[in-house]
């Protein structure tokens, strides 16, 4: 299978986490990379307006705005909480003009995971007449079952895929993130299913390293680990998608390297393996 085109590439902000979102833009941009996907830190203390203005006078698409969530919690009072800053991240993504923001849904530890998906449900469903009027779509993302104890009760496909035929709507949707994903042997019947659903908004890559030395922080560059991301590429396509492939890296190694050339090297990696 040839490489991906490089016009669908996009780089989320956190790949590149020490360099401010100014810079990510200028040398996003000069190394030809088309989209970039914004994480919330990185617009503190700016105006996000203004902030979305720079990034398309640069010449990238912004795909879209990370993260909301979080929306199991003990309480009713902090379920509301929850849903507050959920509006908040609707409304900067209206202002940043994102069309989409990822969900990384939350769990309570102890609290079955069956509530926490009840919850999670509940919650976007609440959210749908804020999206309809800031006109901003919702991506659930599943994570890798390492997370289920208090980070996300949705840890499938399958059962990313069922919350949007429940919720039945246009605006909610699945951000697909091999490195959470990549290992379910359902994954490519359920990939199918996304395009049954209308529902696949994101795909995000990065590689499994093995030994993973960190549950969060030691995700690999493209062709470093064991994911086979042209494989699932296949299936994502075959679906008719033809949206961006998004690089989302968090890792404390790659961090402390020269960021240029780390940038140099998703580029390659990207042509290379994905």
């Amino acid at each position: 299978m040839n490489s991906a085109s490089l016009d669908q590439l996009c780089i989320h902000t956190i790949t590149t986490k020490p360099w401010a979102i100014e810079t990510s833009a200028a040398k996003f941009a000069a190394a030809g990379v088309k989209g970039i996907t914004v994480w919330r830190d990185a617009l503190a203390g700016r105006d996000i307006a203004k902030t979305g203005q720079l990034l398309r006078d640069h010449g990238l698409s912004i795909v879209s705005l990370c993260r909301g969530g979080f929306f199991p919690a003990a309480t009713a009072a902090d379920r509301a909480k929850a849903l507050d800053d959920n509006r908040k991240a609707i409304a900067e993504a209206h202002a940043l003009g994102a069309p989409l923001i990822v969900l990384v849904c939350g769990a309570v530890p102890g609290q079955p995971l069956t509530e926490s998906r009840r919850q999670i449900v509940d919650g976007i469903a609440a959210l749908l007449p804020d999206c309809q009027a800031a006109g901003v779509k919702l991506a659930i993302e599943p994570l890798h079952p390492m997370y289920a104890g208090d980070r996300s009760a949705v840890n499938t496909l399958a059962q990313a895929n069922d919350m949007v035929a429940q919720l039945k709507s246009p605006l909610v949707g699945v951000a697909l993130d091999t490195y959470h994903v990549w290992w379910d042997p359902a994954l490519e019947q359920e990939i199918a299913r996304c395009a049954q659903l209308n529902a696949l908004f994101a795909y995000h890559v990065c590689d499994w390293r093995t030994p993973t030395v960190d549950m969060l922080n030691d995700r690999g560059l493209m062709g470093e680990g064991c994911i086979p991301l042209r494989q699932i590429r296949a299936w994502v396509e075959a679906t008719g998608y033809r949206g961006f492939n998004e690089v989302e890296i968090f890792s404390t190694r790659l961090w402390a390297t020269d960021q240029d050339e780390f940038l140099a090297k998703i580029v390659q990696a990207y042509r290379d393996h994905v």
